[in-house]
C-alpha cells in the first residue's frame, strides 16, 4: 500500500484508457483517496470514467487557464480534505494548426495556447495546491521524449520541452517546502489525446523497432505504476527528474543505414 492514507488529485482524466485514469486506479489500489478533475465538454466523460474506478471518485471541473476555477479547486480541497499530499498533472493541448507538420505556419497565439495549457499549467497547479501541501508531498507531470524533432508533433514538442524546464524550476522553488517535482517521459500510448496527433502511428512504429524491453501502446499500466511510486514516500530524495517509462527506447540509438 504505497499510498495508504494519501490524498491525491488526478487532473486531466478523460476516458478509462488514459494514463490519468490508470494512475487513479493504481493509486486507489495502493490506498489513496482521490479527487479527479475534468474540463468542459469532456467533463461528462470524466464523470463516467470515475464510476469505473475500484471506488468511484468525486470529480471537479478545472479549466487550468481559468483563475476562478483554479481558485475553486483550492477552496474545495481545503474544505474537503484540509491538505493535499500529491497530484498528477495530465493536462496538455495544442490547437490543430500547431500540429501536423505546419510548424513554420503556426501563428503565435496557437503556440502560446500550447505553452500555457501544456507547460505553464504545471506551475499554475503547483501554486494552487501549495497552501494545502503543508506536509510536503509530490507533484508528477506527464512528458514525452522531445530531445529530437518528431514528425507532426511540432509546437507540442516545444511545449513538452518547456514542461521539462518548468519541472526543474518547480523542483528548485518547492524543495524547501518538502515538495518533490518530477516528470514521467512515457512511450506512445493509444489514448484519445494521442489519436488527435496527426501521424501518431509513426511513433508506435519507431517504439516497436527500438525499445529493448518492447512496448505495448495499449497498456498504460507501467506508466501508472511509476506515477504511483513517484507520488509515494519511496522517492524521498528524487526531484527535478525526468523518469523514462518507454521500454528503454530513449537509450537506444537509431541503427545506421547499411
Amino acid at each position: 500500500m504505497l499510498l495508504d492514507g494519501k490524498k491525491i488529485v488526478v487532473t486531466g482524466v478523460l476516458t478509462d484508457d488514459s494514463i490519468a485514469w490508470h494512475t487513479a486506479r493504481v493509486a486507489q489500489e495502493q490506498g489513496a483517496e482521490l479527487v479527479l478533475t475534468g474540463f468542459g465538454r469532456g467533463l461528462s466523460l470524466t464523470t463516467r470514467s470515475a464510476k469505473r474506478l475500484p471506488t468511484e471518485a468525486p470529480v471537479l471541473e478545472l479549466d487550468i487557464n481559468d483563475p476562478e476555477q483554479v481558485q475553486a479547486l483550492t477552496d474545495d480541497l481545503k474544505k474537503r480534505w484540509g491538505r493535499v499530499d500529491g497530484a498528477l498533472h495530465a493536462i496538455a493541448f495544442a490547437p490543430e494548426d500547431a500540429l501536423g507538420g505546419r510548424f513554420l505556419e503556426t501563428p503565435a497565439e496557437s503556440a502560446s495556447t500550447a505553452f500555457l495549457t501544456s507547460a505553464f499549467s504545471f506551475k499554475t497547479l503547483a501554486v494552487a495546491l501549495l497552501p494545502l501541501m503543508t506536509e510536503g508531498g509530490s507533484l508528477v507531470t506527464l512528458d514525452f521524449d522531445n530531445r529530437q524533432a518528431w514528425p507532426a508533433y511540432d509546437w507540442m514538442g516545444v511545449a513538452k520541452s518547456a514542461l521539462q524546464s518548468v519541472t526543474r524550476y518547480l523542483a528548485r522553488d518547492l524543495g524547501s517546502s518538502g515538495i518533490r517535482v518530477n516528470a514521467i517521459s512515457a512511450g506512445p500510448l493509444t489514448t484519445v489525446a494521442a489519436k488527435s496527433i496527426p501521424g501518431f502511428e509513426r511513433f508506435e512504429e519507431e517504439w516497436t523497432k527500438r525499445a529493448p524491453l518492447g512496448w505495448d501502446g495499449t497498456d498504460p499500466d507501467p506508466v501508472a505504476r511509476m506515477a504511483a511510486v513517484l507520488l509515494s514516500d519511496w522517492t524521498p530524495k528524487t526531484t527535478g527528474e525526468i523518469v523514462h517509462v518507454d521500454g528503454g527506447f530513449h537509450a537506444i540509438a537509431v541503427a545506421p543505414e547499411a
